[in-house]
């Protein structure tokens, strides 16, 4: 079934609207360092004032001034000082006038870009479904099919039964491995995750990979948290899984025992899974392997040579075991339990992968928790939303092609690549001003950073779905059929050099990626559009939207995970043993400012789970106001609107993190992301600048002001 792939987003029935990594288990293998991984989430203030202050914004029914005609004139608001607290400054008056709709856990510029990119999308798929022929005939049949809720209404769960029959069939556990790989194949999550990764000390290799997997909540520590919302959760996690088992036709005392029983075989993979800080660390999920039997020794009760037999890969002299201590637990877990519970835990992972493609039943209850109770989420997405999501999710470069045509041509692509000429220029100035680091490791720095290659809109290559079978009456058909076309592409890489023109993420997504591997950085086409990226506007206001983000992703290559690898990709320190201790005393600074800031009640940011983040929006604002300053050379005093370059630059940065979100979207984020709130990616970033206090004035008593305790890596 079409579960979510893995390390990608959730699927677009569950309310949250997560990145579309692309490539299954790569991006898990080593993770695309993106912009964003969930559409923005706003927290509330540290301080209770700034909290009160946010939902005053979010809720107050002030008037709010015109929009200026001019791209990158702010409407501000006049009741916040700059000094005091930026984001309000800036995107107060965005949030009063934007509240979020009841079908969002969050919204905000990012969101609002999305929605607009969808409108297109949807112009397309339903011009495509009414006239299914030619080039566009599969995108427009698989987006009927989703479309047709009364097809999917009346076969019930009659597509589901074959696979339910293959799991009931299941005589004993020497037999789990080929109905496993024929469950992975589909999409379904269970136990474990295998597929390709790049090698990590031969980056122009893929090998194949095993790792944890099998969890129905979104992180281990949900299964072992003790504070009242934790266990609140936990409970409604079971009663959703047995009112899923109900619908399925079970009686409530029969699904009451598999919810149970479920929970029990979570839990225990969950005591063996790494919790996401450690996991950060690259090294601690490469254990590489030349042996099956060796690897097979971890969890013999699992027969290893017949599921790599039925996935029909050859892993070679070489793969790779993401966490062993994983599968010393699924030993314990195939071993110490039922067959009838390992069953019972196979339908369930099954039936919550095709829950999306089941009857509206099926959809609301997968909605109720996974939208209502983990994101705060009132109403269900509207099914058009939820169709063009999934159909750019199977066919997503297919589709990608009509998006280009609409929304992306080629003097966006020029402009675009001068703006990263000029951000990679500075970061070459800006490496040998840097005292804390010596010659040598400079020296290796520059070579990576002048070895990363860039890709823009779209790739060189459409991909190929012609061996795709979609089908105009076979909604949950086509989702299985397209998760196995990229599962199947994605293994037989293994063996073979990588791809370098291979991209990660479709046209249309508003988000963009470095990959430490491919040591590339990524801009879809889908977020070159306002407010990232707006042709009309001037050279201040797009280096601080768009050029911040270019410099985002460059300094992803330089952040706690990416400088562990090198130019080529290779997972290969290139630091002295002096610069490397410099540059954890000064991460450790950004670690502990991070976690100091409040998400939700009771919750604060996770510092090192999100310092790559907060590194590269660090690095990536002052390298990109450089570039600004380089370009606009002796105008760069010249003011539009009042407003001197850098200010207009800050303004920028700000506008594309306006949001707000729901309370418990804020907690889920801060829970599970590797990403700070909007509010300390503006306010946590700016005012480790001292060119941001000198451009609006700043005292150095103002909260914008940190001063002696600012942070820099980069």
């Amino acid at each position: 079934m079409l579960a979510s792939r893995p390390y990608g987003r959730l699927n677009p029935w569950e309310g949250a609207a997560l990145t579309k990594n692309r490539g299954g288990y790569m991006s898990g293998a080593f993770r695309l360092s993106c912009l964003t991984a969930v559409a923005v989430v706003l927290a509330a203030g540290a301080a209770s004032a700034e909290t009160r202050q946010v939902a005053q914004a979010a809720t107050a029914a002030k008037p709010i001034p015109t929009a200026p005609a001019a791209p990158g004139l702010p409407i501000t608001d006049p009741n916040v000082s700059p000094c005091d607290n930026f984001f309000m400054h800036a995107c107060g008056p965005w949030i009063a006038a934007n509240p979020i709709p009841a079908d969002q856990s969050r919204w905000g510029s990012f969101n609002v870009l999305a929605e607009r990119n969808q409108a297109i999308l949807r112009e397309v798929l339903e011009k495509a479904a009414a006239n299914p022929t030619g080039e566009t005939k599969k995108i427009g049949e698989f987006y009927a099919a989703c479309m047709d809720e009364k097809a999917i209404e009346a076969k019930g769960t009659a597509p589901l039964k074959p696979w339910m029959d293959r799991i009931n069939a299941l005589k004993d556990k020497k037999a789990l491995a080929p109905l496993l790989a024929e469950l992975h194949t589909a999409g379904v999550n269970a136990f474990h995750r295998f597929g390709q990764q790049q090698d990590f000390k031969d980056a122009t290799l893929s090998i194949g990979a095993f790792d944890q997997g099998g969890l129905g909540l979104p992180d281990r520590d949900f299964y072992f948290k003790d504070d009242e919302k934790s266990v609140s959760q936990r409970n409604a996690y079971v009663a959703h899984v047995q009112k899923m088992f109900e619908l399925a036709g079970d009686k409530p005392d029969a699904a009451k025992a598999k919810a149970a029983a479920v929970m029990k075989i979570e839990t225990a993979l969950a005591e063996g899974a790494m919790d996401r800080v450690k996991r950060r660390a690259p090294e601690n999920r490469y254990h590489p392997q030349t042996k099956l039997a060796d690897f097979a020794a971890l969890a013999p009760s699992f027969d290893w040579a017949g599921y790599t037999k039925a996935v029909n890969v050859n892993l070679g002299d070489k793969f790779n075991v993401g966490n062993p201590d994983y599968f010393k637990k699924l030993e314990q877990v195939i071993a110490g339990n039922s067959l009838d519970d390992i069953k019972t835990y196979l339908s369930w992972q099954t039936l919550r992968a095709a829950a999306p493609w089941l009857p509206d039943a099926f959809v609301q209850e997968n909605f109720n928790f996974y939208g209502k109770t983990l994101a705060g989420t009132p109403q269900i997405r509207d099914r058009w939303k939820r169709c063009v999501d999934a159909t750019d999710g199977a066919l997503g470069e297919d589709l990608g092609k009509y998006y280009i045509e609409k929304a992306f041509g080629p003097e966006h692509k020029s402009r675009m690549m001068t703006m990263v000429g000029d951000v990679v220029q500075s970061f070459n100035q800006m490496i040998p001003t840097l005292e804390w680091m010596g010659p040598e490791t400079q020296a290796k720095a520059k070579e990576k950073l002048n070895a990363i290659a860039t890709k823009v809109g779209y790739p060189d290559k459409w991909r190929d779905y012609g061996t795709l079978e979609v089908k105009r009456d076979d909604a949950l058909g086509n989702a299985v059929r397209g998760f196995a076309f990229e599962y199947r592409r994605d293994i037989t890489k293994i063996g073979k050099p990588i791809d370098r023109a291979e991209w990660f993420m479709t046209p249309p997504t508003v988000n963009a990626y470095y990959s430490w591997a491919y040591n590339d950085i990524n801009f879809p086409a889908g977020i070159l559009q306002p407010p990232f990226f707006d042709m009309t506007a001037d050279d201040a206001y797009n280096y601080g939207a768009i050029g911040g983000v270019i410099g985002h992703e460059i300094t992803h290559g330089f952040d706690d995970q990416g400088r562990k690898f090198d130019a080529r990709g290779n997972l290969e320190s290139w630091w002295t043993p002096a610069d490397e201790a410099k540059f954890k005393e000064r991460a450790q600074c950004l670690v502990d400012q991070y976690s100091g800031y409040q998400a939700a009640e009771g919750v604060n940011l996770n510092g090192q789970a999100t310092l790559g983040e907060n590194t590269a929006d660090s690095g990536g604002t002052r390298i990109a106001l450089k570039a600004l300053m380089n370009r606009l050379g002796n105008k760069k005093d010249e003011k539009i609107g009042g407003l001197t370059a850098d200010q207009r630059f800050f303004y920028g940065w700000a506008h594309v993190w306006c949001a707000n979100a729901r309370p418990e979207a804020r907690r889920l984020q801060a829970l599970t992301g590797v990403h700070s709130l909007p509010e300390y990616r503006v306010n946590g970033t700016l005012s480790n600048m001292p060119e941001f206090a000198k451009a609006f004035s700043c005292k150095p008593a103002d909260k914008m002001v940190r001063g002696e305790k600012s942070c820099r890596v980069w």
